[in-house]
């Protein structure tokens, strides 16, 4: 039986180019530097691409909801249009804007409720 240990991973082979401790140390701080530098950069692409694709859904979000608000005067003014026959224009437009403003009161007490049931919530 021989005195040296055996080659294993936490004592590799002592033959070959042996590097210093002073070396092996600022190798590995090039490397971790690097690495560093990559994360960043991958980091920064992340963030571009989520940007970019929050952008073109805010983008389609609008674009959407003006067309819903194109719809809903559309259908206001077909509503007009339909009951001018029976009532006359004039009522029929008070008619009309009565029932859209009747909705939104309605719309907007749903939101307060929400809204009040959620600041209970987070209160308690």
């Amino acid at each position: 039986m021989t005195q040296e240990p055996a080659d294993t991973v936490a004592t590799p082979q002592t033959e070959g180019n042996e590097e210093s401790v002073r070396a092996t140390f600022a190798r590995l701080y090039t490397d971790g530097r690097a690495y560093a530098q990559a994360e960043v950069e991958r980091q920064k692409l992340r963030a571009g691409i989520a940007g970019a694709g929050i952008r073109n859904a805010a983008i389609l979000g609008i674009v959407a909801l003006m067309l819903l608000f194109a719809a809903i005067v559309t259908l206001l003014i077909g509503l007009v249009i339909a009951l001018s026959a029976t009532i006359g224009p004039l009522w029929a437009t008070l008619a009309v804007f009565g029932g859209a403003v009747l909705i939104a009161v309605l719309l907007l007490l749903l939101a307060k409720g929400q809204i009040s049931h959620m600041l209970k919530t987070i209160k308690s």
